[in-house]
């Protein structure tokens, strides 16, 4: 599953690598469309997350290549067909492992905001 290592994640940037278990996040409640997860991004990260439509359909795909995701065009009465997504049994997986890794980091992140508190914050 890493491409990087035995992270979790599959890219360098932290950041990047979230907003994809963010994505798995979603599509494991309920397959949904482009649009939408958009809307779900935005919502679920407080405004803090505002990805170009072109960003998501790329992550889509990409995670549609790794077999994360699967995808299947919807027709919609009195509007064009969209595309729905939906995770797959790989891309459950790979959210589980991921969130895991997550709770041995979050160990790690509080021990070392410890460490400031202790030495930096009465400053």
């Amino acid at each position: 599953m890493c491409e990087t290592g035995n992270c979790g994640c599959w890219h360098e940037y932290p950041e990047r690598g979230w907003i994809q278990f963010l994505i798995m996040r979603i599509l494991y409640e309920k397959p949904i469309h482009g649009y939408q997860l958009l809307k779900e991004i935005e919502e679920r990260s407080c405004g803090c997350h505002k990805l170009d439509t072109g960003s998501v359909y790329t992550l889509l795909r990409r995670m549609e290549e790794r077999g994360l995701v699967e995808s299947k065009w919807e027709k919609v009465e009195g509007a064009p067909e969209r595309r729905v997504y939906r995770l797959t049994s790989k891309g459950v997986e790979a959210l589980k492992t991921g969130l895991e890794s997550m709770i041995k980091r979050k160990k790690l992140f509080e021990d070392l905001l410890s460490f400031y508190y202790e030495n930096f914050g009465k400053r």
